[in-house]
């Protein structure tokens, strides 16, 4: 065989210590699929399949990924589907968050050791979609993403709702007392009436929008309902890209820069989004090799309000948004603070995009004018001081305006189960205006869980108390609110100043002025880290050993540091 052909199915030979042989057994075995010498001579486009019984966000996707085979064959592209891991939040344990370097690794992985020239990334539920720009950004070869796209909401009483800030606002007022068992059994039918992700600004919503403004998902693509027509054609579009993007070498490097992440940065200030967004924003920009930092994150989406009218830091849902047009939009309408030279996968810089997408003037129901916004500063807002020394992170825009300059006395949680264990216990010492103090939930400890929006204790709740001041070295889950400290870095299992917080001890919350703060001295707070012990409440397992070896601080964006194995990626 003369076949010098180095792309499509015959790149990435197997070694049998015969090039020409290898070439012969994979025509063989393709041979078995009815693939002739026309379909081997197109490039091959991978599709990264995250759908599994487990993940109920993804029910949708045997469609959306049809479609996409659909758009590679019309560009002239053969299109390979491939299983990975999928991670659905709420059947993980401990939390997704501990499997998302893994699923980054393995996606990878099975880009670099399969052939294909160009690869669709096909997630949704939280942690999928930031593994996947990692595991593509580091794989380095053509990529673009699709997302399931959002849950239609449902209807209860009357009122829209939707998964999931109406979950735990339900929840809380269940525990509140303030309905009833039957109610909250009713509403837990409505809640999540489709396939697709939360219909609010959480999480999944939140990288899907910043999958776009980083240029890697169509432009308008991150918004359309999961059941709809238009997350086909978003589909449909995004395998003739990814054709486009491999015919002329359009690989990830050349598309992004410290502009590029600027600019996702400012965009997740202006809605309201996760606070999720900023670890796998920093993990993301690390992947490719771009000094970003929490101080940039902090000025890019302080610098902007919070314009998107989506729940937990508006009103609306996720239909409202893409009825107004959906990032494009959104970009509009803050386009002065962006760069918008920066570069797409469609080989499109924003510029040249918005000027095929007309400005359309938004109505406040899903996205409101700089001029009226929802909050007129960027939904979150970095802390820094004795207690986080190298950062924290809380969401004002979702946060009790009351509370965000705050001074009280701590009530400490060892860890997660000693939370749970006494949370509700009548005899707990706490009043209103005490701090909630959650040890040992930072990314060794525990995996980082979305534990970080404690549960108002039942003796306070049933006085009509729907918020406190919480902190931690925990997530929080993007469709939560309240008056929430996250991140807290160093994390107290490590050895933070986290670690000796005890009952009593005065805690100042002054987001103003970015600080958040202990009542001791430098020196009472070394005495008290004298002897701690670094703690991790994570399996001993094969994947929990390597992850506790490798993971990486909050601040770090909780990625892989493999440099002590001797060379860094």
């Amino acid at each position: 065989m003369n076949n010098n052909e180095t792309h499509g199915f015959f790149g990435g030979l197997t070694k049998y210590g015969d090039e020409e042989f290898s070439k012969f057994l994979r025509k063989v075995f393709l041979s078995s699929l009815g693939y002739d010498d026309l379909d081997l001579s197109r490039p091959v486009i991978g599709i990264a399949d995250t759908s599994s019984g487990y993940v109920t966000c993804h029910r949708e996707m045997p469609q959306l990924i049809d479609a996409i085979k659909r758009g590679v064959l019309e560009a002239g592209g053969l299109p390979v589907v491939f299983p990975t891991a999928s991670l659905p939040e709420i059947m993980m344990n401990p939390t997704s968050m501990y499997l998302r370097n893994l699923l980054a690794m393995e996606t990878e992985e099975l880009i670099r050791s399969q052939p294909m020239d160009g690869v669709v990334l096909v997630g949704g539920c939280d942690k999928t979609v930031p593994a996947q720009l990692m595991a593509g950004i580091s794989a380095g070869i053509p990529f673009m993403q699709v997302v399931a796209g959002p849950m239609i909401p449902g209807k209860w009483e009357g009122k829209k709702v939707g998964a999931c800030t109406d979950c735990r606002a339900a929840w809380a007022e269940f525990r509140g007392g303030r309905i009833s068992e039957d109610q909250i059994k009713e509403v837990s039918g409505v809640l999540a009436p489709s396939g697709g992700t939360c219909t609010v600004m959480g999480t999944a919503s939140t990288m899907a929008c910043i999958s776009e403004a980083l240029g890697f998902a169509i432009a308008g693509s991150s918004t359309a309902a999961a059941p709809t027509g238009e997350r086909l054609i978003a589909g449909v579009r995004t395998g003739r890209a990814i054709v486009d993007a491999v015919k002329i070498g359009l690989t990830p490097d050349r598309i992004l820069s410290k502009s590029s992440f600027v600019n996702a940065a400012t965009v997740l200030g202006a809605l309201g989004g996760s606070t999720n967004a900023i670890i796998h924003l920093l993990a993301i920009a690390r992947r490719a090799k771009i000094e970003f930092t929490l101080d940039d994150i902090a000025q890019a989406s302080n610098s902007v309000p919070v314009i998107v009218n989506c729940k937990p830091s508006g009103t609306g849902y996720m239909d409202d948004f893409h009825n107004e047009g959906g990032v494009p939009q959104l970009i509009h309408q803050i386009k002065e603070i962006l760069d918008l030279n920066a570069l797409t996968m469609t080989n499109l810089n924003w510029d040249e995009t918005l000027k095929s997408i007309p400005l359309r003037s938004p109505s406040g129901e899903g996205l409101t004018k700089v001029s009226s916004p929802v909050s007129p500063k960027g939904g979150l807002r970095v802390l820094r001081g004795n207690l986080a020394p190298q950062g924290a992170v809380i969401k004002v825009s979702a946060a009790s305006a009351e509370l965000l300059n705050h001074k009280g006395k701590a009530v400490v949680f060892e860890n997660i189960d000693d939370m749970m264990a006494r949370i509700d216990d009548p005899n707990l010492d706490v009043e209103a205006d005490s701090v909630l103090v959650l040890k040992n939930a930072g990314p060794y400890a525990a995996g980082m869980p979305e534990a970080g929006a404690l549960p108002i204790p039942a003796k306070i709740a049933k006085n009509g108390v729907r918020d406190m001041v919480r902190i931690s070295d925990a997530r929080m889950s993007g469709t939560a609110y309240g008056t929430v400290v996250l991140h807290i870095s160093p994390e107290s299992a490590v050895g933070g100043p986290l670690a000796i917080v005890q009952n009593g001890d005065v805690i100042v919350l002054d987001v103003e002025n970015s600080k958040l703060e202990i009542l001791l001295s430098s020196e009472q707070i070394a005495k008290r880290l004298e002897g701690h012990e670094v703690t991790s409440f994570l399996p001993n397992s094969h994947w929990g050993n390597v992850f506790k070896a490798t993971v990486m601080q909050a601040s770090e964006g909780a990625d892989m540091d493999t440099s002590f194995l001797g060379s860094e990626l």
